[in-house]
């Protein structure tokens, strides 16, 4: 199974959630998710608001275009990200090394 499904209005991705880190950043693969350190406690949302905000980054979209459709208070989560195009392997490459589109 993938981590990353892509459907004509954008792609899903699912994600293992690790909140409290030192740092927010893409760990890699963990099984069939991709695995995130949130640099937030999980805490009224706050690591919800910090994936959500380190997703639209990393994938170049608006925060508005990426939500959690399933998991909100589990680290297993489900993200919609609603922009066509979007490329979710980038997630995997280092920070700074972007391919261009």
């Amino acid at each position: 199974m993938n981590w990353h499904e892509t459907s004509r209005d954008g792609v899903t991705i699912r994600v293992h959630a690790q909140p409290g880190a030192k740092r927010t950043e893409v760990v890699g693969l963990h099984g069939d998710c991709v695995k995130v350190r949130l640099a937030s406690p999980p805490v009224d949302g706050k690591a919800n608001d910090c994936l959500i905000a380190f997703l639209a980054r990393r994938l170049g979209v608006k925060k508005s275009q990426v939500s959690i459709v399933r998991g909100m208070n589990s680290r297993r989560k489900t993200v919609h990200v609603a922009a066509a195009g979007v490329q979710a392997g980038v997630l995997l490459e280092p920070e700074g090394e972007r391919s261009p589109a």
